[in-house]
């Protein structure tokens, strides 16, 4: 993997704020945002004490990924497996909270990677946590990819927001049954890719949360394919591992 790819990687998709830590509503949300929050393990998220998975990414031409991660909501540590720019393995460990005294290459690299892949293993449940977005329900909408219908719920970061991408806009596509069938990515700032356009398929249970694992679509015109793989919890209290299925 070049340089170049691992920072098109790290950028793929934007986030409002590295800290992945829910918080508080600070303004009124339209009901379908709890709603589908509740559809992907909202309310048992309490109990999850581990998650592993490895995110897989590819936009032809541009770069192909594998990141591996375990995570511990509750403590914040983050351990990683992956590859650096000359294809040799490298693993590293660090907490959220303790980034400032983390190597360069873990602040700079892993950190805004591991941000990027669990907004992708978790988006519903971020943007009911992330207060700073607008979210607005614009009802039935035509599906941008194949046929059909579904709710359009639209997720807008203001640029004042901050986080590496700031005033980035992701356009939910959501069914009947609160899972998200499709997404369209606004990138907020002038870096590629601008558009991103994928399905929400592949959905799996680990432990109470529900996961999309399969998102085929394009990135500015490109062939793109997202999968999350060898996706796992641990609960509170429990030694074992739940594989998702």
């Amino acid at each position: 993997m070049t340089k170049s790819s691992r920072c098109s990687m790290i950028l793929l998709l934007g986030f409002a704020a590295l800290s992945l830590a829910p918080n508080s509503r600070a303004q009124q949300r339209p009901p379908i945002l709890e709603q589908i929050a509740k559809t992907y393990g909202l309310d048992s998220y309490g109990q999850i004490e581990a998650i592993r998975y490895t995110w897989n990414g590819e936009i032809t031409g541009l770069f192909k990924a594998s990141h591996v991660w375990e995570w511990e909501p509750k403590t914040g540590k983050v351990s990683y497996e992956g590859k650096d720019k000359d294809g040799k393995p490298v693993k590293a460990t660090f907490v959220e909270s303790q980034l400032n005294s983390a190597p360069a290459d873990v602040k700079d690299a892993i950190a805004p990677s591991f941000v990027n892949d669990n907004y992708w293993l978790l988006f519903p449940l971020h943007a009911y946590w992330d207060t700073s977005a607008t979210v607005t329900d614009q009802g039935k909408h035509k599906l941008p990819i194949g046929s059909g219908s579904a709710e359009l719920v639209q997720v807008k970061y203001p640029m004042e927001a901050g986080g590496y991408t700031p005033g980035d806009t992701w356009d939910l596509y959501v069914g009947a049954d609160k899972r998200v069938q499709e997404m369209v990515y606004h990138r907020g700032g002038p870096k590629p890719p601008q558009l991103v356009t994928v399905t929400w398929a592949g959905y799996k249970k680990a432990g109470p949360l529900l996961i999309s694992t399969e998102h085929r679509g394009t990135a500015d015109g490109k062939p793109l394919h997202i999968s999350i793989s060898d996706v796992s919890v641990k609960l509170t209290g429990s030694n074992s591992w739940i594989k998702a299925q």
